[in-house]
């Protein structure tokens, strides 16, 4: 878990960099205060306070999300191994037959897994990183 978090961290604070890049430190400030919700003259300093906690709320469930999926993914993935390599415990010719057999195509299974679960993480980063260039 503290791969994929330290992961995902580096992508949190790539967001924060690009959408202060983007925005320049005030709109970006200003950002955080006036979405998700506008209002004009009263009505913005009431909603202030209100969409700096959705926008916080946003920015930190990017990471975490990003963490738990790729985690739990790779986790399951290794589980598999490890029912897979009980098949061999068993005494019979069977049980290391099925053992390889099984351990074999998995294996192969899993390097593809792996290889989608990188791409869905670098398109995430990608979606979340144009999303730090929009503005509201």
């Amino acid at each position: 878990l503290n791969t994929t978090a330290a992961l995902a961290t580096a992508v949190f604070f790539i967001i924060l960099g690009h959408g202060m890049q983007a925005k320049g430190v005030g709109g970006f400030g200003k950002d955080l205060l006036t979405s998700p919700f506008h209002g004009h003259g009263i009505a913005a300093v009431v909603l202030a306070p209100i969409n700096l906690f959705l926008t916080v709320i946003e920015f930190l469930s990017k990471p975490i999300s990003l963490a738990m999926r790729l985690f739990g993914n790779m986790y399951a993935g290794e589980l598999i191994f490890i029912l897979i390599a009980l098949l061999g415990s068993t005494a019979t010719v069977f049980g290391f037959l099925g053992h390889v057999i099984a351990g074999s195509i998995w294996a192969i299974f899993h390097i593809l897994i792996i290889s989608i679960q990188a791409f869905i993480f670098m398109m995430l980063t990608l979606v979340y990183v144009g999303q730090a260039h929009e503005s509201h």
